[in-house]
Protein backbone atom coordinates (compact mmCIF):
# COMPACT_ATOMS: atom_id res chain seq x y z
CA UNK A 1 0.00 0.00 0.00
CA UNK A 2 1.53 3.33 -0.84
CA UNK A 3 1.41 5.78 2.21
CA UNK A 4 -0.08 9.25 1.55
CA UNK A 5 2.34 12.10 2.58
CA UNK A 6 0.11 13.97 4.84
CA UNK A 7 1.69 16.21 7.11
CA UNK A 8 0.92 17.07 10.77
CA UNK A 9 -0.08 20.56 9.52
CA UNK A 10 -3.16 19.24 7.98
CA UNK A 11 -4.06 16.90 10.35
CA UNK A 12 -4.11 20.11 12.23
CA UNK A 13 -6.24 21.99 10.00
CA UNK A 14 -8.86 19.31 9.43
CA UNK A 15 -9.27 19.13 13.43
CA UNK A 16 -9.09 22.93 13.83
CA UNK A 17 -6.32 22.53 16.39
CA UNK A 18 -2.35 24.13 16.21
CA UNK A 19 0.46 22.41 14.84
CA UNK A 20 1.94 21.84 18.37
CA UNK A 21 -0.79 19.87 19.78
CA UNK A 22 -0.91 17.46 16.87
CA UNK A 23 2.82 17.00 17.30
CA UNK A 24 2.04 16.59 21.23
CA UNK A 25 -0.59 13.80 20.31
CA UNK A 26 2.21 11.94 17.70
CA UNK A 27 5.41 12.14 20.17
CA UNK A 28 3.92 11.34 23.39
CA UNK A 29 5.17 15.15 25.13
CA UNK A 30 3.21 17.48 27.26
CA UNK A 31 -0.81 16.90 28.46
CA UNK A 32 -3.43 17.00 25.83
CA UNK A 33 -7.06 15.88 26.78
CA UNK A 34 -8.88 12.44 25.92
CA UNK A 35 -11.37 13.70 23.52
CA UNK A 36 -8.95 16.08 21.47
CA UNK A 37 -6.15 12.83 21.36
CA UNK A 38 -9.30 10.41 19.97
CA UNK A 39 -10.05 13.67 17.84
CA UNK A 40 -6.44 13.86 16.18
CA UNK A 41 -6.18 10.05 16.03
CA UNK A 42 -9.18 9.25 14.27
CA UNK A 43 -8.38 12.10 11.45
CA UNK A 44 -5.27 11.19 10.76
CA UNK A 45 -6.29 7.94 10.08
CA UNK A 46 -9.19 8.98 8.22
CA UNK A 47 -6.48 11.11 6.08
CA UNK A 48 -4.09 7.81 6.02
CA UNK A 49 -1.00 9.46 7.79
CA UNK A 50 1.67 7.11 7.69
CA UNK A 51 1.44 5.88 11.57
CA UNK A 52 -1.93 4.32 10.07
CA UNK A 53 -1.72 3.58 6.43
CA UNK A 54 -0.88 -0.24 7.07
CA UNK A 55 -3.06 -0.20 10.18
CA UNK A 56 -5.08 -4.03 10.22
CA UNK A 57 -3.11 -5.27 7.68
CA UNK A 58 -1.07 -9.09 9.18
CA UNK A 59 2.11 -8.02 8.62
CA UNK A 60 2.29 -4.77 9.98
CA UNK A 61 0.88 -3.05 12.52
CA UNK A 62 3.16 -0.17 13.15
CA UNK A 63 3.88 3.12 11.44
CA UNK A 64 6.18 1.13 8.66
CA UNK A 65 9.72 -0.78 8.82
CA UNK A 66 12.81 1.22 8.94
CA UNK A 67 15.94 -0.71 7.44
CA UNK A 68 18.85 -0.48 8.79
CA UNK A 69 22.04 -1.04 6.26
CA UNK A 70 25.22 -1.51 7.42
CA UNK A 71 28.87 -3.23 6.24
CA UNK A 72 29.44 -4.19 9.99
CA UNK A 73 27.90 -5.49 13.59
CA UNK A 74 27.67 -2.20 14.42
CA UNK A 75 26.15 -3.69 17.94
CA UNK A 76 29.66 -4.81 18.61
CA UNK A 77 31.10 -1.54 19.40
CA UNK A 78 30.45 1.55 22.13
CA UNK A 79 29.24 4.14 19.57
CA UNK A 80 26.66 1.83 17.58
CA UNK A 81 25.32 0.43 20.16
CA UNK A 82 24.36 3.43 22.18
CA UNK A 83 22.74 5.37 19.42
CA UNK A 84 20.62 2.22 17.70
CA UNK A 85 19.08 2.39 21.88
CA UNK A 86 18.19 5.45 21.46
CA UNK A 87 17.31 5.48 17.63
CA UNK A 88 15.57 2.09 18.15
CA UNK A 89 13.37 3.87 21.39
CA UNK A 90 12.85 7.12 19.53
CA UNK A 91 11.40 5.67 16.64
CA UNK A 92 9.24 2.99 18.66
CA UNK A 93 7.79 6.08 20.17
CA UNK A 94 6.70 6.89 17.08
CA UNK A 95 5.39 4.13 15.55
CA UNK A 96 8.11 2.46 13.30
CA UNK A 97 9.90 -0.78 13.56
CA UNK A 98 13.61 -1.53 12.83
CA UNK A 99 14.94 -3.99 10.86
CA UNK A 100 18.71 -4.88 10.31
CA UNK A 101 20.20 -5.66 7.20
CA UNK A 102 24.13 -6.37 6.59
CA UNK A 103 25.41 -6.15 3.29
CA UNK A 104 27.27 -8.57 1.88
CA UNK A 105 30.60 -7.27 -0.03
CA UNK A 106 28.31 -9.22 -3.44
CA UNK A 107 25.55 -6.82 -2.78
CA UNK A 108 27.88 -3.95 -2.24
CA UNK A 109 29.31 -4.59 -5.47
CA UNK A 110 26.43 -4.57 -7.76
CA UNK A 111 24.63 -2.54 -5.50
CA UNK A 112 21.76 -4.23 -4.72
CA UNK A 113 19.85 -4.39 -1.14
CA UNK A 114 19.96 -7.10 0.60
CA UNK A 115 18.39 -9.88 -0.75
CA UNK A 116 15.46 -10.67 2.41
CA UNK A 117 14.84 -6.25 2.43
CA UNK A 118 10.79 -6.00 1.09
CA UNK A 119 10.99 -2.50 -0.49
CA UNK A 120 6.89 -2.25 -0.14
CA UNK A 121 7.24 -2.49 3.13
CA UNK A 122 10.13 0.05 3.56
CA UNK A 123 9.42 3.66 4.76
CA UNK A 124 13.08 4.45 5.28
CA UNK A 125 16.72 3.87 5.23
CA UNK A 126 18.73 4.17 7.91
CA UNK A 127 22.25 3.66 7.11
CA UNK A 128 25.68 3.19 9.96
CA UNK A 129 28.68 1.83 9.09
CA UNK A 130 28.18 2.20 5.62
CA UNK A 131 30.98 3.83 3.57
CA UNK A 132 30.56 3.39 -0.21
CA UNK A 133 30.06 6.08 -2.06
CA UNK A 134 27.99 4.20 -5.10
CA UNK A 135 25.86 2.31 -2.85
CA UNK A 136 24.94 5.62 -1.10
CA UNK A 137 24.02 7.29 -4.38
CA UNK A 138 21.83 3.98 -5.11
CA UNK A 139 20.00 4.06 -1.50
CA UNK A 140 19.55 7.56 -2.18
CA UNK A 141 18.30 7.07 -5.72
CA UNK A 142 15.33 5.40 -4.37
CA UNK A 143 13.24 8.15 -3.04
CA UNK A 144 12.75 6.88 -0.08
CA UNK A 145 13.62 8.58 3.12
CA UNK A 146 17.26 7.85 4.56
CA UNK A 147 19.52 9.36 7.11
CA UNK A 148 23.11 8.02 6.77
CA UNK A 149 25.18 8.52 10.14
CA UNK A 150 28.57 9.33 9.21
CA UNK A 151 29.56 8.43 5.55
CA UNK A 152 32.47 8.21 3.44
CA UNK A 153 35.37 10.57 3.17
CA UNK A 154 34.51 13.97 1.83
CA UNK A 155 30.76 13.04 2.22
CA UNK A 156 30.56 16.47 4.10
CA UNK A 157 31.62 18.43 1.27
CA UNK A 158 29.46 16.40 -1.00
CA UNK A 159 25.83 17.15 -2.05
CA UNK A 160 24.51 13.69 -1.09
CA UNK A 161 20.86 13.55 -1.89
CA UNK A 162 19.71 12.20 1.64
CA UNK A 163 19.80 13.49 5.40
CA UNK A 164 22.91 13.13 7.04
CA UNK A 165 24.29 12.91 10.79
CA UNK A 166 27.36 12.76 12.20
CA UNK A 167 29.28 13.77 15.27
CA UNK A 168 31.65 17.17 15.02
CA UNK A 169 35.21 16.13 14.80
CA UNK A 170 37.51 19.02 13.17
CA UNK A 171 36.80 21.64 16.02
CA UNK A 172 37.32 18.74 19.08
CA UNK A 173 41.14 17.24 17.60
CA UNK A 174 42.08 20.30 16.67
CA UNK A 175 41.38 21.36 20.38
CA UNK A 176 42.94 18.09 21.56
CA UNK A 177 45.92 18.08 19.62
CA UNK A 178 46.45 22.04 20.50
CA UNK A 179 46.25 20.72 24.19
CA UNK A 180 48.90 18.29 22.90
CA UNK A 181 51.41 20.94 21.55
CA UNK A 182 50.89 22.93 24.61
CA UNK A 183 52.10 19.98 26.50
CA UNK A 184 55.15 20.38 25.20
CA UNK A 185 54.36 17.96 21.89
CA UNK A 186 56.94 18.43 19.10
CA UNK A 187 56.64 15.65 16.42
CA UNK A 188 53.20 14.19 16.62
CA UNK A 189 51.96 11.23 14.35
CA UNK A 190 48.78 10.46 12.99
CA UNK A 191 47.17 6.59 13.61
CA UNK A 192 44.27 5.61 11.39
CA UNK A 193 42.98 4.77 7.68
CA UNK A 194 42.09 8.73 6.78
CA UNK A 195 40.38 7.06 3.99
CA UNK A 196 38.16 4.84 6.36
CA UNK A 197 34.64 6.59 6.34
CA UNK A 198 34.20 10.83 6.79
CA UNK A 199 34.82 11.08 10.65
CA UNK A 200 38.49 9.69 10.02
CA UNK A 201 39.24 12.20 7.37
CA UNK A 202 37.88 15.02 9.38
CA UNK A 203 39.75 13.58 12.60
CA UNK A 204 43.12 14.35 10.42
CA UNK A 205 41.76 17.66 9.04
CA UNK A 206 41.75 18.57 12.71
CA UNK A 207 44.99 17.37 13.21
CA UNK A 208 46.22 19.14 10.66
CA UNK A 209 44.66 22.37 11.81
CA UNK A 210 46.00 22.19 14.72
CA UNK A 211 49.78 21.38 13.46
CA UNK A 212 49.36 24.50 10.90
CA UNK A 213 48.37 26.82 14.00
CA UNK A 214 51.53 25.99 15.45
CA UNK A 215 53.61 26.52 12.54
CA UNK A 216 53.99 22.83 11.98
CA UNK A 217 53.39 20.47 9.02
CA UNK A 218 52.46 17.03 8.93
CA UNK A 219 54.70 14.21 8.71
CA UNK A 220 53.59 10.79 7.38
CA UNK A 221 56.60 9.24 8.22
CA UNK A 222 55.66 9.79 11.73
CA UNK A 223 52.32 8.25 11.12
CA UNK A 224 50.84 4.56 10.84
CA UNK A 225 48.22 4.88 8.07
CA UNK A 226 47.63 2.00 6.32
CA UNK A 227 43.67 0.47 5.16
CA UNK A 228 41.70 -0.44 8.12
CA UNK A 229 41.60 -3.36 8.82
CA UNK A 230 41.28 -5.95 12.21
CA UNK A 231 45.30 -6.17 11.70
CA UNK A 232 45.42 -2.29 13.74
CA UNK A 233 43.62 -4.41 16.62
CA UNK A 234 47.20 -6.92 16.56
CA UNK A 235 49.82 -5.96 18.77
CA UNK A 236 53.02 -7.43 17.17
CA UNK A 237 51.49 -6.05 13.48
CA UNK A 238 51.33 -2.69 15.82
CA UNK A 239 55.46 -3.06 16.97
CA UNK A 240 56.28 -4.00 13.45
CA UNK A 241 54.93 -0.41 12.39
CA UNK A 242 56.35 1.19 15.29
CA UNK A 243 60.00 0.18 13.92
CA UNK A 244 58.95 1.28 10.33
CA UNK A 245 58.98 4.45 11.75
CA UNK A 246 61.60 7.18 10.86
CA UNK A 247 61.71 8.43 14.47
CA UNK A 248 59.71 7.57 17.32
CA UNK A 249 56.37 10.69 17.91
CA UNK A 250 56.36 12.09 21.16
CA UNK A 251 52.53 12.29 20.40
CA UNK A 252 50.48 9.66 18.19
CA UNK A 253 46.59 10.92 17.91
CA UNK A 254 44.74 8.47 16.97
CA UNK A 255 41.20 8.31 15.05
CA UNK A 256 39.62 6.70 17.65
CA UNK A 257 39.40 5.14 20.87
CA UNK A 258 39.91 1.17 19.78
CA UNK A 259 43.18 2.63 17.78
CA UNK A 260 44.52 4.44 20.60
CA UNK A 261 44.12 1.46 23.38
CA UNK A 262 45.65 -0.88 20.78
CA UNK A 263 48.46 1.41 20.16
CA UNK A 264 49.15 2.09 23.85
CA UNK A 265 49.31 -1.82 24.92
CA UNK A 266 51.63 -1.71 21.74
CA UNK A 267 54.01 1.25 23.60
CA UNK A 268 53.91 -0.20 26.67
CA UNK A 269 55.31 -3.79 25.27
CA UNK A 270 57.84 -1.78 23.83
CA UNK A 271 58.40 -0.36 27.48
CA UNK A 272 57.62 3.13 26.94
CA UNK A 273 55.71 5.14 29.69
CA UNK A 274 52.58 6.99 28.93
CA UNK A 275 52.43 9.72 28.85
CA UNK A 276 56.47 10.74 30.04
CA UNK A 277 58.03 8.93 26.60
CA UNK A 278 54.61 9.09 24.64
CA UNK A 279 52.05 10.86 24.24
CA UNK A 280 48.87 9.17 23.45
CA UNK A 281 45.10 11.08 22.13
CA UNK A 282 41.71 8.72 21.34
CA UNK A 283 38.49 9.83 20.08
CA UNK A 284 34.86 8.62 21.33
CA UNK A 285 35.12 9.13 24.46
CA UNK A 286 34.35 5.00 25.13
CA UNK A 287 33.57 3.59 28.53
CA UNK A 288 37.30 1.62 27.70
CA UNK A 289 39.11 5.06 27.59
CA UNK A 290 38.27 5.77 30.85
CA UNK A 291 39.30 2.41 32.64
CA UNK A 292 42.54 2.10 30.49
CA UNK A 293 45.75 2.66 32.89
CA UNK A 294 46.15 5.81 32.26
CA UNK A 295 43.13 6.91 31.47
CA UNK A 296 43.21 8.09 27.65
CA UNK A 297 42.59 11.54 26.86
CA UNK A 298 39.51 11.42 24.12
CA UNK A 299 36.94 13.46 22.86
CA UNK A 300 33.32 12.37 23.82
CA UNK A 301 30.57 11.58 21.17
CA UNK A 302 27.21 11.99 22.39
CA UNK A 303 25.70 8.99 20.84
CA UNK A 304 22.44 8.76 22.81
CA UNK A 305 21.73 11.80 21.74
CA UNK A 306 22.67 11.63 18.17
CA UNK A 307 20.46 8.32 18.43
CA UNK A 308 17.65 10.84 19.27
CA UNK A 309 17.82 13.13 16.59
CA UNK A 310 18.56 10.55 13.64
CA UNK A 311 15.00 9.37 14.90
CA UNK A 312 13.60 12.81 14.91
CA UNK A 313 15.33 13.36 11.90
CA UNK A 314 13.24 10.82 10.27
CA UNK A 315 10.08 11.24 11.73
CA UNK A 316 9.97 14.86 9.94
CA UNK A 317 11.17 13.54 6.89
CA UNK A 318 8.96 11.28 6.12
CA UNK A 319 6.31 13.55 7.32
CA UNK A 320 7.40 16.53 5.16
CA UNK A 321 9.61 14.67 1.94
CA UNK A 322 9.58 18.50 0.63
CA UNK A 323 11.80 19.59 2.84
CA UNK A 324 15.63 20.45 1.81
CA UNK A 325 18.05 17.53 3.30
CA UNK A 326 19.67 18.45 6.43
CA UNK A 327 23.21 17.91 7.66
CA UNK A 328 23.72 17.77 11.10
CA UNK A 329 26.64 18.04 13.01
CA UNK A 330 26.43 17.04 16.95
CA UNK A 331 28.99 18.68 19.52
CA UNK A 332 31.59 16.81 20.81
CA UNK A 333 33.60 17.21 23.93
CA UNK A 334 37.42 16.54 24.82
CA UNK A 335 38.11 15.08 28.11
CA UNK A 336 41.67 15.32 29.79
CA UNK A 337 43.01 11.91 30.85
CA UNK A 338 46.61 10.98 32.36
CA UNK A 339 47.26 9.66 28.26
CA UNK A 340 48.67 13.81 27.94
CA UNK A 341 50.89 15.41 30.07
CA UNK A 342 49.78 18.22 32.34
CA UNK A 343 49.97 21.65 31.11
CA UNK A 344 53.18 23.28 32.12
CA UNK A 345 52.39 26.20 34.49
Amino acid sequence: MALKRVTMQEIADACGLSRNTVSKVFNGRGVVQEATRNLVINTAKELGYYQFATEGTADDKSGGNIALLTQHKVLSHNFGSVFLTSFTDQISRLGYTMQMYEVSPEELMHKRLPSLLNLDQTVGFLGIELFDRDYIDMVCSLGIPTVFVDGFPHAGETLIQCDFVSMENVTSETAIVRHAIDCGAKRLGFVGDINHCNSFYERWLGFCAALAEAGMKPDRNLCVLEKDSDLYGDTNWLLERLDELTALPDTFVCANDFLAIRLMTALKAKKLSIPNDVMVVGFGGSTEASVVEPPLTTARIPSTEMGRLAGTIFSKRIQEPELPFCWTYVKTTPIWGGSTRPLPR
